[in-house]
C-alpha cells in the first residue's frame, strides 16, 4: 500500500455575527476590520452544492460544489470527501482515506485538516475549473447545466466511489441545487507574524423561519500542525478577549443542505 497523503491545515473559527457585523447591512464593523487589517472591499462569490432529495452524496461524506468568484472568469468545481478525526488521531483518518484510494501516489487530490474550535475534519478535495462568464460576475449556471458540468468533470474516485461503477455520476443525475449562497471574503493580516487571514460572511436562509443566519468565519492556513497550533491558540485567546468567539464549529455545509 502506498503511503498516506501529506496533509496541510486550515484553522476555522466562528464569530458572533451580532457583535462583528453592522446590524443594518451586515458588513464588518470597524473593530473587526481593524483587528485583522481587512481590506474594506470584499470579493463576492456564489456557491451551491448539488445532491438528490435524499442527500445520497452528502450522507456518503461527499460534497460536490460549484463556485463562482467575481474576480475569475471560470466556474470552480470542487469534489470534497470528508473523514471525521476522532480524539485528534489524524493518522487514522488519513489511513481511512488511503483505504478509499486517496494515497501519496495521488497528485491530483489535496488533503487538508480543517481545525475548528472543538473538532478536526480531514478533507480530500479535487478542484477543476471550467471557463465561463466574465470577470465581475458571480452568476452561476442553472441547475441542469451545473449538474452536467459536475458529471462531465467528475474525477474517478468520486465517479466510482465504494467500488460502485459510476456511483457519483448516477447520484448527480438525480441532483438538484442546494443554494445558491452569495458570500463575501475579506483578506487581511493578523498578529506580529503577519499571518494572512480570511474573514468570510455567508448568509444562509433558514427556510422554516424565513430569515437569514449570518455565518462569520475567520480562518488561516498552515503547512503542518505545529505551524497551526500556536497561532490558533493565540487567535482563540484574542477572540475570547474581545467577546467575539462562538465556541462551536462551522456548520455552513450542513445548514445549506438542511435549508435549501
Amino acid at each position: 500500500m502506498a503511503p498516506n497523503l501529506k496533509e496541510d491545515y486550515e484553522v476555522k473559527l466562528i464569530l458572533n455575527p451580532d457583535l462583528v457585523l453592522n446590524p443594518t447591512n451586515h458588513v464588518p464593523t470597524p473593530a473587526l476590520l481593524s483587528a485583522f487589517s481587512l481590506s474594506p472591499t470584499p470579493t463576492k462569490m456564489t456557491i451551491q452544492f448539488l445532491d438528490d432529495d435524499k442527500k445520497t452524496i452528502y450522507h456518503a461524506g461527499w460534497s460536490p460544489r460549484i463556485r463562482r468568484t467575481e474576480d475569475k472568469p471560470v466556474f470552480e468545481l470542487t469534489y470534497k470527501k470528508r473523514y471525521p478525526i476522532t480524539a485528534g488521531n489524524i493518522d487514522a483518518a488519513l489511513a481511512a482515506a488511503n483505504a478509499d484510494g486517496f494515497d501519496a501516489s495521488d497528485t491530483k487530490n489535496e488533503a487538508q485538516v480543517e481545525w475548528g474550535y472543538n473538532n478536526m475534519t480531514l478533507s480530500i478535495s479535487r478542484e477543476k475549473k471550467v471557463p465561463g462568464g466574465k470577470v465581475g460576475s458571480t452568476a452561476l449556471p442553472d441547475a441542469e447545466t451545473a449538474r452536467k458540468m459536475l458529471m462531465d468533470e467528475a474525477p474517478g474516485k468520486f465517479k466510482d466511489f465504494g467500488g460502485k461503477k459510476n456511483w457519483g455520476v448516477k447520484a448527480l443525475e438525480e441532483a438538484r441545487a442546494y443554494g445558491p449562497v452569495l458570500a463575501e471574503r475579506f483578506v487581511g493580516t493578523w498578529g506580529e507574524a503577519g499571518v494572512k487571514v480570511y474573514v468570510e460572511i455567508w448568509p444562509v436562509m433558514i427556510k422554516e423561519e424565513g430569515r437569514f443566519e449570518y455565518i462569520v468565519e475567520v480562518s488561516f492556513k498552515a503547512g503542518n500542525r505545529a505551524e497551526a497550533s500556536l497561532p490558533r491558540e493565540r487567535l482563540i485567546t484574542m477572540l475570547e478577549g474581545e467577546g467575539w468567539l462562538c465556541p462551536r464549529d462551522s456548520l455552513k455545509t450542513q445548514l445549506i443542505m438542511d435549508n435549501y
